[in-house]
């Protein structure tokens, strides 16, 4: 073997042996980002699905308060009950607010969204719905 090629294959060789732990490296700058995607993903989705509960909770309790001779503390107790069934750990420390002027109603629904990061108390989540509510009128009104 002459001096060009055992100098050829010492680099090479040398070459293989620089690379080895590249891929470590490269996953341990990689990977926080990563885990930190995935957990954002997952908080976003908790938060979502935490404004759904409560504005099924807010239709609900809407319908319920705008039936025919109705009232808004109706409306509550249905919100209330919804959220008991479904809320769970997903949106905790709830409250509902009804209020109506007569003509229209309107159902509050407000909580926190449940946290994945420790020591973080939650994202907060308000909705709310309003209709008319229901009553008999003369032709003409």
């Amino acid at each position: 073997m002459s001096a060009p090629e055992r100098l050829k294959d010492w680099w090479q060789g040398r070459r293989w042996h620089d690379d080895r732990g590249d891929t470590a490296i490269q996953m341990a700058i990689i990977y926080p980002f990563v885990l930190l995607a995935t957990i954002a993903v997952i908080q976003a989705s908790m938060w979502y699905y935490a404004r759904q509960i409560a504005l099924t909770a807010a239709r609900e309790g809407l319908t319920a308060a705008r039936a025919y001779k109705s009232s808004p503390a109706n409306g509550t107790a249905q919100a209330r009950n919804v959220l008991g069934r479904v809320a769970g750990d997903s949106l905790r420390g709830y409250s509902v607010a009804a209020t109506s002027n007569g003509q229209r109603v309107q159902v509050q629904v407000s909580g926190t969204a449940m946290s994945m990061i420790p020591g973080v108390s939650g994202l907060q989540v308000t909705q709310s719905a309003s209709g008319p509510v229901e009553r008999w009128t003369a032709p003409g009104e």
